[in-house]
């Protein structure tokens, strides 16, 4: 198989944090009568921090306040919280293996995102790591997908982006790339069948086999 370029969102999908960002919700919206409920929150994850709270909150000092909270207790409890998915670390070894260049697409800090990496043994296992700094738009705009393709070096017909959100499907949608909808993320199938995968994987280690077929399936 020619070299294809393999887009991976992070939570949700490479790494089991959603137990730490509602944890991180809670926090930063303590005593507040106003707040999103965990389900509401779910909905957003995949797309940056600020814009989630924009709804929640009245003014730029608000969010703020609430980025502020948040980031505090993301902080003190993200090693604790934060786990690999299982057969994760096996199928980027594969990749690189076979030849695919790798890259995290995420819409997670800088920081945050290296350090996550870090922790779960991955801060050296992609080719390229797109976060929320680096675009101006950001998922589900295809923006941060385009940019992890001209790091590469690959075209969006040799490229496949696996995410676990909505928002990730919608990206790879828009950039014109493949898309493969992890199910062991927080949104169920029926919440991902609107936005049309090209490939469904119901555990990491499926991707190898999904992949076999790129070039014999349009």
């Amino acid at each position: 198989m020619k070299p294809l370029a393999l887009l991976f969102d992070l939570d949700g999908t490479l790494i089991d944090s959603i137990g730490l960002l509602l944890d991180c919700m809670d926090a930063a919206f303590d005593g507040r009568s106003r707040r999103p409920t965990r389900a509401e929150w779910t909905a957003g994850i995949g797309t940056p921090l600020r814009t989630q709270l924009a709804g929640w909150a009245d003014s730029p000092e608000e969010i703020n306040t609430l980025v502020e909270g948040y980031r505090l207790y993301q902080d003190a409890h993200l090693e604790g919280l934060t786990s690999l998915f299982p057969e994760v670390a096996d199928t980027v070894a594969w990749a690189k293996a076979q030849g695919h260049a790798t890259a995290i697409v995420t819409s997670k800090g800088r920081v945050m995102t290296g350090r996550s990496l870090r922790h779960v043994g991955l801060e050296h296992a992609f080719d390229a790591v797109v976060t929320y700094e680096e675009t101006e738009r950001h998922k589900p705009m295809p923006d941060p997908v385009w940019l992890a393709l001209e790091r590469l070096g690959l075209p969006a017909d040799r490229a496949v982006f696996i995410g676990d959100s909505p928002h990730d499907m919608g990206a790879g949608r828009a950039a014109n790339v493949r898309t493969a909808a992890a199910l062991w993320g927080p949104f169920s199938r029926a919440e991902l069948t609107d936005s049309n995968p090209t490939y469904w994987l119901t555990r990491m280690g499926e991707l190898p086999t999904v992949l076999s077929a790129f070039d014999r399936v349009p």
